[in-house]
């Protein structure tokens, strides 16, 4: 069995195992196509999910068809897509993705991933306009089932404070720091339980640390015990 070691006093599998106690294990499942799930995702960022949700039903249901998305007057679509936040800016990134791949590929088609490497897949996407290594990941994990790690906000505050990334290093470069340390054997669950940890336990503003089976062993932790962490266990951000 696999056991990479890190800085943090931690070993990944036991992390992945301690919070799937605490919050189960998640399978996967096929969730979109990639072109459904490319889109989905560009209108995912800065917004929440539930936003995010409604806004790419209303476009699927407005648009039965990614020409009819290409081709529509760009102030029309950003309507379409208001629920979703940030549409005038995610109106034009979409049709400018959506014409590249077009462009490419001769149709709004991305099975073109299917043949890739996990590398080469991840750099086609992030050639496009409006992708960068996050949604990549999305696409490549939760519509090709490749083992590939999305890292969000929650994700990469978990790790940083358990010493797998450096605070400085942010998100995007967390993406390589992390998909090289994770055994690819677990990174889908790694993904799944890290986020659900950081939602509901280690929260950024008021983590509920001593509910966390971790603290032993959490660098973060253990630098709060110097300053002070009040009774009810929740402490401040450093």
């Amino acid at each position: 069995m696999n056991t990479i070691e890190t800085k943090s006093n931690l070993n990944i599998r036991d992390v992945v195992t301690k919070l799937e106690k605490m919050h189960g294990k998640a399978e996967w499942a096929f969730r979109h196509d990639p072109m459904d799930e490319l889109i989905a995702c560009i209108l995912s960022q800065h917004t929440s999910d539930s936003n995010s949700l409604r806004a790419f039903d209303k476009l699927k249901r407005t648009y039965p068809h990614w020409e009819q998305v290409a081709e529509a007057p760009v102030n029309q679509l950003a309507d379409v897509i208001r629920n979703g936040g940030l549409a005038d800016s995610k109106a034009p990134r979409i049709q400018q993705a959506l014409k590249e791949i077009k462009e490419r590929e001769g149709a709004y088609d991305l099975s073109v991933l299917s043949a890739m490497s996990d590398e080469e897949a991840r750099t086609y996407l992030m050639s496009l306009p409006g992708v960068g290594p996050k949604t990549a990941a999305i696409v490549l994990c939760f519509s090709l089932n490749r083992p590939v790690i999305p890292v969000d906000t929650h994700i990469f505050r978990v790790a940083w404070r358990l010493g797998f990334v450096e605070k400085k290093q942010g998100e995007a470069k967390a993406h390589d720091t992390l998909q090289a340390l994770i055994p690819k054997d677990i990174i889908f669950r790694f993904h799944m339980v890290l986020i659900r940890h950081g939602r509901e336990v280690c929260k950024a503003q008021r983590p509920r640390c001593l509910e966390c089976p971790l603290t032993n062993q959490c660098e973060y932790y253990t630098q709060m015990l110097t300053t002070e962490i009040p009774t009810n266990g929740k402490a401040t951000e450093s």
